[in-house]
This record gives C-alpha cells, sequence and structure tokens, in this order.
C-alpha cells in the first residue's frame, strides 16, 4: 500500500494523484452492463451512475455497448464513458473491425481491452494500447492472475482491471490477500498505472473490503444488472466506495 504524506492545505487524494500521476483520481468504479441489457435499459443505467458518482464524488467509467456510446455522453456530465473493445486495424479496409477513430469519434474517453469474454494475443493488445494512446484514449486492460497482472502493467496501459476468472459473475469477490498481492504486483514495475480490483463483487460490503484493502477501484457487472434493483445496487456500491477510501485515508493519516 502506497503511504501518502499530507502537507497542510493538501488534501490525501490531491496527495496520491500527483504521486503517481494517474488519468483518472482514485477511487473510481467501473460499471460494464455487456449484454445483459439493451435499448433504453442501458440509457436509463448510465443515467442513476451518473447522479451517483456525483452524490458520492467517485469517478465511474461506464463500459458501453458501441452504439449506446454517443447518446450516453451526450445524455450525462460525470461519467467516463469507455467502448469495450476496439480493434487496432488503421483507417480503410476491415470491414466490421472496431475502428478506433469511431470510437473516439463517438465521444468515448477510453476503451477495456483483453477482457475474457474478448481476449487478445499479445501482440494485438499491444498494438492496441498503442493506438489507443495515439488517439488519446485511456486504455484499461484485463488479466486473470498475478503472473498477467505483472505482465500488463509492463505494457503501460493508463488503468488495469485484475480479476480471477473463475470469480467473474460468481458471486464471490476476491479476497483481501488477492487485493494486496496484486496492488505490489503492478505497482512494482509500473507505479503510474491505476489498478482495479473485481471478479464476482455484488454487494456493498464486498466494495468496501476490496477499496480498504489498497485498490484503486472495483466494479461490478452482473452484480449490479442481475440485482431485484439495480439503481440502488449502484448507490449501495458507489457509497461503499466513498465510505472505503475516506476510511483508509483516515488510517493512513493516523498512522504517519
Amino acid at each position: 500500500m502506497i503511504i501518502l504524506l499530507q502537507t497542510k492545505g493538501e488534501g490525501l487524494e490531491v496527495k496520491q494523484k500527483m504521486k503517481r500521476n494517474l488519468k483518472i483520481s482514485p477511487p473510481f468504479f467501473e460499471i460494464g452492463p455487456k449484454n445483459y441489457l439493451f435499448g433504453q435499459d442501458i440509457y436509463n443505467l448510465a443515467r442513476v451512475a451518473d447522479e451517483a458518482a456525483r452524490r458520492y464524488r467517485v469517478n465511474v467509467i461506464f463500459t458501453a455497448p458501441y452504439v449506446n456510446i454517443a447518446e450516453i455522453v451526450k445524455d450525462t456530465k460525470a461519467l467516463y464513458v469507455f467502448a469495450p473493445h476496439m480493434d487496432a486495424a488503421p483507417v480503410g479496409r476491415g470491414l466490421a473491425n472496431i475502428l478506433p477513430e469511431s470510437i473516439k469519434e463517438a465521444g468515448a474517453r477510453g476503451v477495456m481491452l483483453n477482457h475474457v469474454e474478448k481476449p487478445l494475443g499479445l501482440t494485438e493488445l499491444s498494438q492496441s494500447i498503442a493506438r489507443a494512446k495515439q488517439l488519446n484514449l485511456m486504455s484499461i486492460v484485463c488479466a486473470s492472475s498475478i503472473v498477467e497482472t505483472k505482465s500488463v502493467a509492463m505494457m503501460a496501459p493508463d488503468m488495469m482491471v485484475s480479476e480471477p476468472t473463475e470469480l467473474i459473475g460468481s458471486g464471490q469477490a476476491a479476497d483481501m490477500g488477492y487485493v494486496e498481492a496484486v496492488m505490489k504486483a503492478a505497482l512494482s514495475v509500473n507505479p503510474h498505472i491505476g489498478v482495479l480490483v473485481a471478479g464476482g463483487v455484488s454487494t456493498g460490503e464486498d466494495v468496501y473490503k476490496i477499496i480498504y484493502a489498497g485498490a484503486d477501484a472495483t466494479g461490478s457487472s452482473s452484480g449490479i444488472v442481475m440485482a431485484p434493483d439495480p439503481e440502488k445496487k449502484i448507490y449501495e456500491m458507489l457509497q461503499a466506495v466513498r465510505q472505503a477510501w475516506d476510511d483508509r485515508c483516515l488510517t493512513n493519516k493516523r498512522s504517519i
């Protein structure tokens, strides 16, 4: 865990962002509805996420289906709207490829890469990260183990998601030992990468434990959209992010 030093008039969160030079200031949270929702339900979820992000002062990445990106960008104020994938293809031939320039033009601020449901080979992943940098698109790259976490961190995306594949959609969140190991592994090779730890996150308690244990962020897909009341679940989780971060900053301040 990074030791935060506070000087007069400077908040702990500001000091951490300055120290690590992150594109999105922690704490942050990722919501990815995947294909569980479509049409108006996607827009409704985005509006709720936008309102909750502002209420709890949590930066929210909303990973939207391609066809909904432009409308969500236009309809929300606080969300970082990301695409769920893109191809490294250049402008020109490539029927049905997801062109990075099209994502940018639609208003997306970043892209998720190498999700377990859309894995990439090493060369393709490296090329995609490079294409994102060329267009000033943020990249968040997925990893499924501690070893892969270090490998991804070395590739220098802006952020990464570390989640064991077996936990995705399971309702069983990672234990705190995994969170601490992930943060140590990622930051040992790249101190300027934002690290999101997820997989099976389904309750505010899961969220609180992961953030308090040292993660910059966490996130949820099925834990939100499959909940009896997705709107209530978003508020529950973002409130937990804020509470965990504030408690963690207070604990660090007292330890100085």
